[in-house]
């Protein structure tokens, strides 16, 4: 046998390794793209409403599927811990707070964006979602009811009542065997 055959030999032996090989790599960078990319579709859809579970839940994601040795990815990462160190500071005006988050969930979303190669500017990604004044004004009542729910239950406020319709001079059942009798 020549070198020839042998080459020929590994080749037929090891091209069908190396195509899964290459085939399961390939498949896993998509795999990787997709969450990150689901990540940022659902950050996108839910940035009006970031109350919404799903928003609370996909931003607690970043930090499992960016990559910090990633340069790009690590600026998604830093800018997602600045994001959640506003979320919990009590110091600023609720104004403040509330403009300031918006600042930085645009940043952050600005970021993960680049990564993903889209192709979105701050202005864009802040101005561009829909929410209706409904939607407001439903939350609003909710908020509202269950603050007053609570008051309720915990003895703070009484519930009005209103009497209409009193009957005059029914007799009890107990009066009526006694006149019976």
């Amino acid at each position: 046998m020549i070198i020839a055959d042998w080459l020929m030999i590994t080749a037929v032996f090891l091209g069908p390794i190396v195509a899964v090989r290459i085939t399961r790599y390939l498949d896993n960078k998509k795999e990787i793209r997709e969450r990150k990319l689901n990540i940022f579709k659902t950050l996108m859809a839910t940035r009006q409403y970031t109350m919404s579970w799903d928003h609370v839940m996909t931003l607690n994601k970043i930090d499992l599927e960016f990559d910090n040795r990633n340069n790009k990815e690590k600026e998604v990462i830093e800018a997602w811990k600045e994001y959640l160190d506003l979320l919990g500071d009590k110091q600023l005006s609720r104004d403040q707070w509330a403009t300031k988050r918006t600042e930085l969930l645009v940043e952050l979303l600005h970021k993960m964006a680049k990564v993903l190669n889209y192709e979105f500017d701050k202005t864009h990604i802040k101005n561009s979602s829909y929410s209706p004044v409904g939607h407001g004004r439903i939350e609003d009542e909710q908020q509202a009811m269950r603050k007053g729910l609570i008051e309720v239950l915990e003895g703070k406020r009484d519930i009005p009542m209103h009497i209409t319709n009193l009957p005059i001079n029914v007799p009890s059942p107990a009066q009526d065997k006694a006149t019976t009798q």
